[in-house]
């Protein structure tokens, strides 16, 4: 027989950016407590709202399965004397296990005769399991900080005020949290501010929506928010641009969703949409609507809690609270355009970007120099880069940015727009900041991306310069996430720059940095980060490794050398020379010195010495030509050739022969061999282990 379980603890609102979160991490301790008793289950579904998490159990088992299980003691001749009397180990098992001294037994386990006890486990009734697996699985709740309320000791992320479990139609007797479970649930806050009592565990959704007037389900409410937002949009004559994060919020915000949609005031959108968005989106919680075009509407859309009588009353409330704020928006904006970017800039001599390294001010002189320099190994146009990199910072200090911080770089092109700076070098203002996180946007133009790369690499090199590398999970500066952006934008916009130039070039512009190993440290920490990279791509670890042992510094060099190497080890013959090269690695690492740099022809007499070198010479000269074009994969195609020559080497040669200069010739061949495969990686790393 099988059984519904329905928990829902009852509380006051809960955090809506952590909601989904916890519910998830509810369901799944319950999961894993149910699973560790052993108790078989078909689904667990998860409900959540403001003011409720709940999860209803389907198809549990009343009892926990029946084992027969054996518990094996000390081996039979311990146990017993020489006389076979029991000794104190069998005395001590016996009482272990509660049992008498006469009914111990013994059995051979395989290996020895050992005492053995039979015994039954489970049968344990899931009724009297589960207070204790929810209980636990609260406990373990993803919560920062837990508060008390009342005069109870009793702690949770916020208050709680009942708490229903029911096995089918019948309460399950417990405690938690301070509660004594019953069968009572309550409706919405407004509609329904009452107990419902409920006759069965799987009535729960149906009842509380029918009497209580809520939504349960948060997938369903959301995709009735979903729905009712898209048809508001629609008679709005736009489309409603619904942010995923938003979304989950505004869906643990109600626990009956009601779409409705408001104006503001056209003159507002001379303000850049994105202040206007991020007024809307971070204070009001308001979805935006745009144009078949892109361009945002005089609209919103808000998402009510409940149903209005005269929801126009609702609308204009909305719309006077938003109002000032989409006011102080358009006076921030035009306060600021009174002040050119290169004005602004003067004032970052007051702010300090890092102690020990300065303040910003100083840092944009840094970032001008560094850029300056990759412009010109670029080849980009100095004179953009170097305005850019001076007014990079300057919105910082603007009121737009300090009333709406996520608009750095945003407020900065609308400035440089307005105080006539080139096109170019008002994208960067924004660009400098791409990528934001993983698969975001690269920088557009030559200018934004050199600016975003040396902005990340002085602030790598400057942390790093005063011994405050990452740990562990602390990264304050951002410097995984700024690694990995500049190592993307090396890569994807291949820029042939070598990160050892680069960083020592941006360590000579500080003034003092206490970590005199700061360009071996960085370069390291910035490879490394490469590895993620890969096994997201698949490619494995030993690729990687073969490359990276080359010590390379140069971060499209080895994108380049990577995918070769990911690629030539897959190929047939990729394993065995791979095994050559690690054997031939090993031969010259017990040697006392350096073979010869060159092979002598007159000194090859076996058969396969000799197609070895003739192998060697013409598929180098075939391979250069590609090794000179950074072109690694067609180059290990042709030496994949090799195979042949050098297996049939190492079957009908003797290396390490007795004849010197013999000896000699024969580890220059091999030398050659190794050096050729060096010239893209050390593939004996991909040798099996």
């Amino acid at each position: 027989m099988t059984q519904q379980f329905l928990v829902e603890l009852g509380t006051e609102e809960l955090p809506p950016t952590a909601l989904k979160t916890l519910s998830n991490a509810f369901r799944k301790g319950v999961e894993d407590g149910l699973k560790e008793k052993k108790l078989s289950f078909s689904t667990i579904k998860a409900y959540a709202t403001p003011r409720r998490l709940a999860l209803l159990v389907e198809e549990l088992d009343e009892t926990t399965p029946t084992e027969n299980l054996k518990v094996w003691g000390p081996p039979a001749k311990i146990a017993f004397d020489g006389e076979g009397k029991p000794t104190k180990a069998a005395e001590a098992f016996a009482k272990k296990n509660g049992i008498s001294i006469s009914e111990l037994q013994t059995e051979n386990d395989g290996k020895a005769d050992k005492l053995v006890f039979h015994k039954s486990a489970g049968g344990e009734a899931a009724s009297d399991l589960l207070t204790a697996i929810v209980t636990t699985s609260l406990a373990k709740l993803p919560i920062a900080k837990r508060m008390r309320w009342g005069a109870s000791r009793t702690e949770f992320v916020r208050p709680v005020h009942w708490l229903v479990m029911m096995l089918n139609d019948k309460v399950l007797d417990g405690e938690i949290l301070g509660l004594k479970s019953g069968n009572k649930t309550r409706g919405h806050r407004f509609h329904y501010n009452q107990e419902i009592s409920l006759n069965a565990a799987n009535d729960y959704c149906r009842v509380l929506a029918e009497t209580g007037h809520v939504v349960a389900d948060f997938s369903e409410r959301q995709s009735m928010i979903v729905k009712q937002v898209n048809e508001q949009a629609q008679l709005l004559g736009g489309t409603a641009v619904i942010d995923s994060g938003l979304l989950d919020e505004v869906t643990a915000l109600v626990e009956y969703p009601v779409a409705l949609a408001g104006k503001f005031e056209q003159r507002f959108l001379s303000v850049p949409a994105e202040a206007l968005i991020s007024s809307m989106k971070e204070h009001q919680k308001y979805f935006h609507v745009v144009d078949g075009n892109g361009n945002l509407l005089p609209n919103f859309i808000t998402l009510s809690n409940i149903v209005s009588k005269d929801s126009t009353q609702v609308i204009e409330g909305n719309e006077k609270v938003i109002r000032p704020r989409l006011a102080d928006a358009a006076f921030f904006f035009e306060t600021d355009k009174k002040t050119t970017l290169e004005a602004q800039r003067q004032r970052l001599k007051t702010i300090v970007f890092q102690a020990k390294l300065g303040t910003i001010y100083d840092k944009t002189e840094r970032i001008e120099k560094l850029a300056a320099l990759m412009a010109k190994k670029l080849g980009a146009d100095s004179k953009k880069v170097s305005r850019a990199a001076q007014l990079c910072k300057s919105d910082l200090v603007s009121s737009m940015v300090y009333e709406f911080a996520d608009l750095q770089g945003i407020a900065g092109y609308h400035y440089a727009i307005n105080d006539g700076e080139d096109n170019e070098v008002a994208q960067a203002m924004n660009e400098q900041y791409m990528p934001k996180f993983a698969g975001d946007h690269l920088p557009a133009t030559a200018t934004g991306a050199i600016i975003a790369l040396a902005d990340r690499l002085d602030t790598i090199t400057g942390i790093f310069g005063i011994g405050q590398k990452p740990t562990g999970s602390k990264d304050p500066f951002g410097l995984r996430r700024a690694s990995l952006g500049a190592l993307r934008i090396l890569v994807e916009k291949n820029y042939p720059l070598d990160l050892r130039d680069l960083i020592t070039f941006s360590a000579s512009n500080f003034a003092q940095l206490s970590n005199d190993k700061v360009v071996d440290d960085v370069i390291a920490y910035m490879i490394e980060r490469f590895k993620a990279w890969y096994e997201e791509a698949n490619i494995s670890a030993e690729v990687f490794q073969a490359v990276s042992a080359k010590g390379l510094s140069t971060p499209l060099d080895i994108n380049k050398r990577v995918y070769a190497v990911a690629e030539f080890s897959q190929l047939p013959e990729a394993q065995a020379l791979a095994a050559a090269n690690k054997r031939v690695s090993n031969i010259l690492a017990k040697l006392d010195s350096a073979p010869a740099a060159t092979v002598s022809e007159n000194l090859l007499s076996e058969p396969a010495e000799k197609a070895l070198a003739e192998s060697l010479g013409k598929l180098e000269a075939q391979a250069q030509p590609f090794l000179d074009q950074a072109n690694y994969t067609e180059a290990l195609k042709l030496l994949a050739a090799l195979r042949k020559p050098v297996d049939t080497f190492f079957d009908d040669v003797m290396v390490m022969t007795d004849d010197e200069q013999v000896r000699n010739n024969r580890l220059a061949l091999l030398q050659k061999l190794r050096n050729l495969f060096l010239e893209v990686a050390d593939i004996s790393l991909l040798a099996v282990k």
